[in-house]
């Protein structure tokens, strides 16, 4: 029996789980919806920067001595502008943000990840950008792999971005490569599972969910989605149609 998610109220593609049995065949207990899972990798990541706001607020309650005070706004002023940065980045990689039109400029995405990167302070980025534009979808898909990886450069390194729209073929496709390679490049498996398609729905986890929502969403254009992780390098690569 499959169970189909309601509403999704950030404009995700809806996924569909079997229901699983606990115990008693009579009993059914279903896996957490995609949406949902989103959601609580959204806060777990906002958790540490809005943690850090409460905390200099409480100390700057609290402390007399004018460089301590300064300290505090310092803090503060740091951990608003990551929260703002995170706020921004996964609106746009979750939600349904862009704007009305079909293509978004690629300045936007850039900047979200610039921001993010700048905030981990051990990553260098690198851009090769063909166009000043890119589909909704593939601007989605470029996010959401850019910050596969970044989690994977758990030491630093390189991250390095190639995007382009493509409109010199039969149909026109965006083409998005990352490479992601340091002294030290994490890759968990399950992620690649995700991205594959091949994770079972009740290992489906807010840290895999990104990749399950990037897979689905390649497969709802037609497209396709690699990778390939060594120690020292991840590096991915989607194609997808536009749509008519």
């Amino acid at each position: 029996m499959d169970r189909v998610n309601p509403v999704n109220p950030v404009n995700l593609p809806t996924i569909s789980f079997p229901l699983q049995e606990a115990g008693n065949p009579l009993m059914t207990q279903a896996v957490p919806d995609l949406a949902s899972l989103l959601c609580s990798r959204l806060c777990h990541d906002m958790l540490s920067p809005v943690g850090a706001l409460s905390n200099g607020l409480e100390l700057l309650a609290e402390e007399k001595d004018p460089d301590m005070r300064q300290k505090c706004f310092e803090l503060l002023e740091q951990s608003a502008r990551i929260s703002a940065d995170k706020l921004r980045f996964f609106r746009l990689a979750f939600g349904a943000a862009g704007g009305f039109g079909e293509l978004v400029p690629i300045a936007e995405p850039r900047a979200l990840i610039d921001a993010l990167v700048g905030n981990n302070g051990r990553i260098q980025a690198n851009w090769a950008l063909g166009g000043d534009s890119l589909p909704k979808p593939a601007v989605k898909t470029l996010l959401n792999l850019a910050l596969i990886g970044i989690e994977a450069l758990v030491r630093g390194g390189t991250l390095d971005i190639a995007a382009e729209l493509r409109t010199d073929g039969a149909k026109p496709c965006s083409e998005i490569v990352i490479r992601a390679s340091g002294a030290r490049v994490v890759f968990d498996r399950t992620i690649g599972l995700a991205l594959e398609g091949d994770l079972p729905p009740d290992e489906l986890s807010s840290r895999t969910a990104p990749a399950a929502m990037l897979r689905q969403l390649v497969d709802s254009l037609g497209g396709t989605l690699q990778y390939h992780a060594a120690p020292d390098a991840l590096v991915m690569g989607a194609m997808l149609p536009v749509a008519a």
